[in-house]
């Protein structure tokens, strides 16, 4: 055993003086770090707050492409509820009317009364409304006679006459031709409003009534 262990640290001896020799590796010195460089633009500035980033676009969403064909919206149904709240919602005010004036009442004869200048004969008669009668040589045919209303300031009676001159015709010759003398309104409390102007006769309005005329009484 001791011959055995000889040998072998013989051998490992031998080994070591011939194996080849490495050159020595040379150490660096340990180089210091680089410093580091940092952008004037990106320092930050004593007090002040950094900007926030600028938020990134993104893409907008593509829409679905609209269906070729659409349907039209149909309106739901009323509900009880819905018709009930509907009648229970008081109608608009609607501004008042001012109020009608009160028509004036219309009557079919009038009172006339006239006067001969020349032998101052007067004489009243009656003319319903559109039929002529004859005085003397004048023929009056009143159109329309009428009262005052009573929301009006002061009553009144008004005829709206016509008189048209037409002398009688003498046996054996021909009738002259007439001509209207006068047109317009009376006023039986004015009679000097309108008055008809004739240098032989004279009329004006008495009154309005309903009763049927006394047509004797203005044939002359």
């Amino acid at each position: 055993m001791l011959a055995l262990a000889g040998s072998l640290a013989g051998g490992g001896a031998w080994a070591l003086q011939n194996a080849p020799q490495q050159p020595p590796v040379a150490q660096t010195p340990p180089t210091a770090p680089a410093p580091i460089i940092v952008p004037q633009q990106s320092r930050p500035v004593p007090g002040a707050r950094p900007a926030p980033p600028a938020p990134t676009p993104q893409p907008a969403a593509q829409q679905p492409a609209a269906a070729a064909t659409t349907t039209p919206a149909t309106t739901p149904a009323a509900t009880p509820q819905s018709q009930s709240q509907s009648a229970a919602k008081p109608a608009a005010a609607t501004p008042d009317k001012p109020a009608e004036p009160i028509k004036r009442a219309r009557s079919s004869v009038a009172i006339i009364q006239a006067l001969d200048k020349v032998t101052t004969e007067t004489l009243r008669f009656e003319a319903p409304v559109g039929q002529p009668i004859r005085y003397k040589t004048l023929v009056f045919t009143v159109r329309a006679c009428e009262t005052t209303a009573p929301d009006e300031d002061a009553p009144d009676s008004i005829a709206y006459v016509t008189v048209d001159t037409q002398p009688k015709a003498l046996p054996g010759r021909v009738a002259p031709p007439g001509r209207q003398i006068y047109k317009g309104w009376m006023y039986a409390n004015s009679p000097g409003l309108n008055p008809l102007q004739h240098p032989v006769y004279d009329a004006w309005l008495i009154a309005c009534k309903t009763s049927a005329p006394v047509a004797p009484a203005a044939s002359r």
